[in-house]
């Protein structure tokens, strides 16, 4: 199966994981809908949604790049708009947006409280509310939701209480929707990591450039969405996927094309390692 032709609604799609998902899909000649605040490079935070779909179209894929905070449902609902209208329908959302502070309790104050819950449980679940009137009518539907497994053991709360319940919202949204969707014949999974991805976040949050060097590049995580994304929907729901154990039932045999730095010890993800 192929994305050709298909429309996929991706969040936070200017840069890192999210773009390699869109520049994978872009390839088959799949149409993007860039969905992200950035429309203003900088250092820290390089890419916008408009050098992301130059290069999304470079590669053979249509882009429509929008401006949306998914903090806002009015945004969410009106970006959804303009996507079925440029292109006819929807077939596929990517939840890939995340706020991130790995901070204990008495760090995190309120405003970052929100903002983690905002964009990841909160946007993950108002784009997937907006995106169902319109998947139920696509021919393999999928909702893809960037959002570890959900394990309740303690040390996976301790660290950063704060960021793994709105990170594991993201989950109980794949939980509960799989299973809600399924008469529609929409797929919702989860996919995530098993090591450290070499993004913005990583370099900017996790240690700089001697941390990059321990990570994997985001296209290990845009290959195995690739995977999901292209299995029937009826067939392949209520999953938290692994990106390398996604891509070894696939028959990739060697996943050190994929390291920033071959024969170096990877980062275990911190909610797997």
């Amino acid at each position: 199966m192929s994305l050709s032709g298909k429309t996929i609604f991706i969040t936070g799609a200017s840069r890192g994981i999210g773009k390699a998902i869109a520049e994978r899909a872009a390839k088959d000649g799949a149409n993007i809908v860039i969905a992200a605040k950035t429309v203003e490079a900088n250092d820290r935070l390089p890419g916008t949604i408009y050098s992301a779909a130059e290069d999304i179209e470079k590669l053979g894929g249509k882009a429509l790049a929008l401006q949306v905070d998914v903090r806002f449902d009015e945004q969410i609902q009106a970006a959804i708009a303009q996507a079925v209208e440029k292109f006819g329908g929807l077939d596929i959302l990517v939840n890939n947006a995340s706020a991130i502070s790995l901070t204990n309790t008495s760090a995190t104050d309120a405003k970052r409280f929100d903002l983690m819950n905002q964009v990841n449980v909160r946007a993950t679940y108002l784009n997937s509310r907006a995106a169902i009137p319109h998947l139920e009518k696509a021919a393999n539907p999928h909702i893809l939701n960037l959002s570890p497994p959900l394990n309740m053991d303690p040390k996976w709360f301790g660290p950063h209480v704060a960021y793994t319940m709105s990170k594991y919202g993201m989950s109980m949204c794949t939980l509960g929707m799989s299973k809600e969707l399924q008469k529609k014949k929409i797929a919702v999974n989860s996919l995530w990591p098993e090591t450290g991805i070499a993004t913005a976040a990583v370099k900017n949050l996790l240690g700089g450039d001697d941390a990059m060097k321990m990570c994997r590049t985001p296209e290990i995580v845009a290959d195995a969405a690739y995977w999901i994304l292209t299995q029937p929907s009826t067939d392949c729901t209520g999953n938290f996927f692994i990106d390398s154990d996604v891509l070894k039932n696939a028959g990739v045999k060697d996943l050190d094309t994929y390291a920033v730095a071959p024969g170096q010890k990877l980062m275990p993800d911190f909610f797997l390692g």
